[in-house]
């Protein structure tokens, strides 16, 4: 799909507090998550098993993020039928493209190849796999983050839990390897479903719809993401709703959790210039508002309370014990929502030493 590159101009106009007011007419309700694209992945929370064949080897030893190396992608489908397509992949990401064994990947469909099946409508696609032997725990936590979101706003990438079959085509005799992993919903396939486009300007957050802002940047303060960025474009994507007319503000959509302190990970820690020691300090990295204006973006938080913790305690693939550390996690930020508004004046304390 073609990018539209919007003016910081036409978007700052909304700044003025005439233009900023929140008009149906201007924004048009979030669809339904389970509007159908032709793409079947995202339209089921079950366990997808695949196989997946290719030269493990020269992946690992290359992790080229521009050259792709030939692979084999098999499943069953919905009529128990095996689904084979011969698509292309390479490596991709920043931090876990060096560290992991397995880097994050991207996976690469011929759409006139496309047969039907779960990848149905799909170009291409990112895959989170294992990162290192005994890292599950870690994967299994972040994708519960997509979900999390997911329970917030319709507003999010959705994403499929897969267990997935390896098999390196360089060394036909090894032992196959079975991990968990996940698939995140296309940029494209998002833009369709929410009648959106991607902005590939660099913008600050005054320009992002306040409403949708504070959101994102509460929800990263409860599970202690400090690794995102607006005007850094750093695991954030911009978009904009251009039949809803130039004075629409900007959308943002966050992804990437695995340096957040709800995951854990032991690799993970707050950059240097940040005041806080470790990933499981939460740091409020969004503007400043009123307190009239917190206090209505966190009632969404506890209205959703009970809703997050449903969908932490049914998943089925993560330990007791993980389920338990995310949980008392959690209850550590709901635990200032209190008679004084405690939660209100930390975020106020916090978004008074950054200006982004």
């Amino acid at each position: 799909m073609k990018k539209v590159i919007i003016s910081l101009s036409s978007l700052l106009l909304c700044l003025n507090a005439a233009f900023c007011q929140r008009d149906s007419t201007l924004y048009p309700q979030e669809v339904n998550i389970s509007q159908t694209l032709g793409a079947r992945l995202f339209e089921s929370d079950s366990l997808l098993e695949i196989t997946l064949r290719f030269d493990i080897t020269t992946l690992k030893k290359k992790r080229s993020d521009k050259e792709y190396l030939d692979a084999e992608l098999s499943y069953l489908s919905g009529t128990s039928d095996t689904v084979r397509q011969i698509i292309k992949l390479r490596a991709r990401g920043n931090f876990r493209h060096t560290y992991c064994d397995l880097p994050p990947i991207n996976l690469n469909f011929r759409i006139k190849d496309s047969v039907t099946g779960e990848f149905d409508g799909i170009d291409k696609i990112k895959l989170v796999p294992y990162c290192k032997s005994g890292y599950e725990d870690y994967l299994l936590r972040e994708y519960l983050v997509y979900k999390l979101y997911n329970v917030l706003t319709d507003y999010s990438l959705r994403v499929r839990l897969l267990r997935i079959k390896y098999i390196n085509t360089a060394r036909p005799t090894s032992r196959p390897m079975v991990q968990f992993g996940f698939v995140i919903e296309p940029v494209s396939v998002f833009e369709k479903r929410t009648r959106s486009v991607e902005v590939k300007t660099k913008v600050s957050q005054r320009i992002i719809r306040p409403e949708m802002m504070n959101r994102v940047a509460i929800f990263n303060y409860m599970i202690g993401n400090t690794d995102w960025s607006v005007p850094a474009m750093h695991n954030v994507i911009v978009f904009s709703q251009p039949q809803t007319g130039p004075k629409e503000l900007g959308t943002i959509v966050p992804y990437d959790f695995d340096f957040c302190g709800l995951v854990n990970a032991h690799y993970a820690h707050p950059f240097e210039t940040l005041p806080i020691k470790s990933i499981r300090e939460r740091l409020y990295l969004g503007l400043c508002r009123s307190e009239e204006d917190f206090s209505r973006a966190l009632e969404e938080f506890l209205e959703k309370k009970e809703e997050f913790y449903k969908t932490i305690n049914l998943f089925p693939y993560l330990s007791k014990r993980s389920k338990k550390d995310i949980i008392n996690y959690l209850d550590s930020f709901f635990s200032y929502f209190d008679k004084r508004n405690t939660i209100i004046h930390m975020l106020i304390a916090d978004c008074h030493k950054f200006n982004l």
